[in-house]
């Protein structure tokens, strides 16, 4: 009897969270089970290079690379479908952030799907596939353009917090055989928008390696990193989400609280919120104490070299770079958003303190005032099993 053969769908692999979890899931399969073709929309990001050798990298299709490319671009590049796709994807997408009382850059990925997709050619078309895999939205893609026995989409966000447009986009979650979610209240956020589609749901963890991080982490010391001051670092994309671009003002209220003139505030990461942060950094005069490193293509020596490790997110699904910290023995903090309890045993393996300004500040000061807290919080984290690596065997059971 041939063996299964599944196939899984990505934009690109560049450093972040979902891409992490991905590459984690790839190095946790028993390819014994089952082979495993990989589409990758554009062929690009730093995690490509990490792609198990028992993957089948599929060929990279020139629209595919396209789907998120400047309409211009795309224009040059002779895919007119696609820009013309992508035209009234924005279009529509404008005309619903003027009546969302939750606009999010986020939402504008339902109407690409609709629009870009009957555009798009068919992946793999000679292949019938056991289950195919849409690991990120859009999730139109792979329920149009691959034929699959089974078909299976993830939720990585915390749909309670972002504005999206719940009637364009659920009849692609309804058609899905199964529907992914890495977290208990992500569900509960989903299900808020699509409350019909709750037999749907398969609580899938994120999967880490927590010997991959390890490894990396021991690849070299950050020279950028001031060893002779309190160190906090946060990773991810200056977005929107994130909340990066208030750190500067949390950082002079913690300087403020605590005396901690050394005090320094590391961000790693990239995207399109870096002229912003910049210039609160200027307005809130802590050039000296929040450090933009930018993109670096292996973070986990930072995180295991900075004192303190915070996600002062707006929302998170279920964030990797918290696990990774805590993986790495760090003490976290996070933000108070819907999914934080979900994954932060508070005072114990890490701390949840307020969203706002003035109670992130504080909440932190506090910690950082505690030794006793810190040495807790790490001895914590390296005493726990944070891999979740037998999720893998959820997928198992949908062959």
């Amino acid at each position: 009897m041939p063996k299964p053969r599944i196939l899984i769908a990505i934009h690109y692999l560049e450093i972040g969270g979902v891409e992490t979890s991905l590459i984690s899931l790839l190095d946790a399969w028993d390819y014994e089970k089952a082979d495993i073709d990989l589409f990758v929309y554009s062929h690009r990001g730093e995690m490509m290079a990490h792609i198990p050798p028992q993957v089948t990298l599929l060929p990279e299709i020139k629209s595919y690379s396209l789907i998120e490319s400047p309409i211009v671009r795309t224009i040059r590049n002779m895919r007119l479908g696609i820009a013309f796709g992508r035209y009234m994807a924005r279009r529509r997408h404008q005309s619903f952030l003027k009546h969302n009382p939750q606009p999010t850059g986020d939402s504008i990925y339902g109407y690409i799907g609709r629009h870009v997709t009957p555009w798009l050619p068919d992946i793999n078309p000679s292949v019938t596939y056991n289950l195919a895999i849409s690991f990120l939205t859009p999730h139109d893609i792979v329920l149009r353009k691959v034929k699959a026995r089974k078909k299976i989409c993830w939720i990585h966000t915390d749909y309670s917090s972002i504005g999206h447009d719940a009637r364009l986009e659920h009849p692609v979650w309804a058609a899905y055989d199964h529907i992914a979610s890495i977290s208990p209240a992500v569900t509960k956020g989903f299900l808020s928008h699509h409350p019909s589609l709750s037999d749907k749901i398969i609580g899938i963890n994120n999967i880490l390696s927590p010997t991959l991080i390890r490894t990396r982490a021991d690849e070299f010391i950050p020279s950028e990193m001031d060893r002779g001051s309190f160190t906090i670092l946060s990773v991810g994309r200056l977005s929107q989400p994130k909340n990066f671009e208030n750190i500067p003002a949390i950082t002079s209220s913690i300087i403020s609280i605590t005396g901690l003139t050394d005090l320094r505030w590391y961000i790693v990461g990239y995207g399109g919120m870096e002229q912003e942060i910049r210039d609160a950094i200027d307005a809130a005069g802590m050039q000296d104490h929040v450090i933009l490193l930018g993109k670096r293509e292996n973070p986990y020596p930072y995180i295991k070299h900075c004192d303190l490790y915070v996600q002062p997110s707006r929302y998170e699904g279920r964030s990797v770079t918290v696990r990774e910290a805590q993986i790495l023995g760090r003490p976290v903090v996070v933000t108070a958003y819907p999914t934080s309890y979900d994954q932060i045993d508070h005072l114990a393996d890490g701390v949840i303190v307020p969203l706002d300004n003035d109670g992130c500040a504080s909440g932190i000061a506090s910690v950082i005032s505690d030794k006793a807290l810190l040495e807790s919080l790490s001895s914590t984290c390296l005493s726990r099993d944070y891999s979740d690596s037998r999720e893998v065997e959820k997928i198992y059971r949908l062959l």
